[in-house]
């Protein structure tokens, strides 16, 4: 159900998105999709949530074993790219808040970059030598808005790889970081 409403939610948008459609290509009964899901809204935010949980364990286990910043951030990097260009239907419900403003849905993409930047300022911390918390909390939310706005950029242009997004994002970011490590 999940995969199926996050793709009709990817394709139609939250407002044109129907549950009457969701509940045709799953092949159960809008009243089904209700008792699961409560609204639309519900069916929505399940959909978020899935998708924040499979970015947290990409990224996650991307970085296991990494001994180093400079390859704790690369693995970290790649795996959030590699996530994008997988999950383009996720990607597209996880940034698309503009027309979620006021909804409960909004709120679940915001736990989505709080969790984000709360597991690389965890990173950061482990990994850099920054006493003072805020720095590191000012350079996790620094890289969660950048990589967002890069990876709406490669979207665009299919061109960009993963890798190659990650290496314009090293080259930037670590020439500024390599002095902490």
């Amino acid at each position: 159900m999940i995969e199926v409403a996050e793709s009709v939610f990817a394709e139609r948008g939250y407002a044109a998105a129907s549950m009457d459609e969701i509940a045709e290509r799953v092949g159960v009964s809008k009243p089904m999709l209700y008792e699961y899901f409560q609204s639309k809204e519900g069916l929505l935010l399940a959909c978020i949530q899935a998708a924040r949980s499979s970015l947290r364990e990409a990224t996650e286990q991307a970085v296991l074993g990494a001994t180093t910043a400079e390859e704790a951030l690369r693995k970290g990097l790649l795996a959030f790219f590699e996530f994008v260009r997988d999950h383009r239907q996720a990607w597209s419900l996880l940034r698309h808040e503009t027309s979620l403003v006021g909804t409960s849905a909004a709120d679940e993409i915001e736990v989505t970059r709080r969790q984000q930047t709360d597991l690389i300022a965890s990173l950061m911390s482990g990994y850099l030598n920054v006493s003072d918390p805020t720095l590191t909390h000012a350079m996790a939310e620094f890289v969660v808005g950048g990589c967002e706005r890069l990876a709406i950029w490669c979207e665009q242009d299919e061109k960009i790889t993963p890798q190659a997004a990650t290496d314009y994002t090293m080259n930037l970011l670590w020439g500024g970081l390599r002095h902490l490590a």
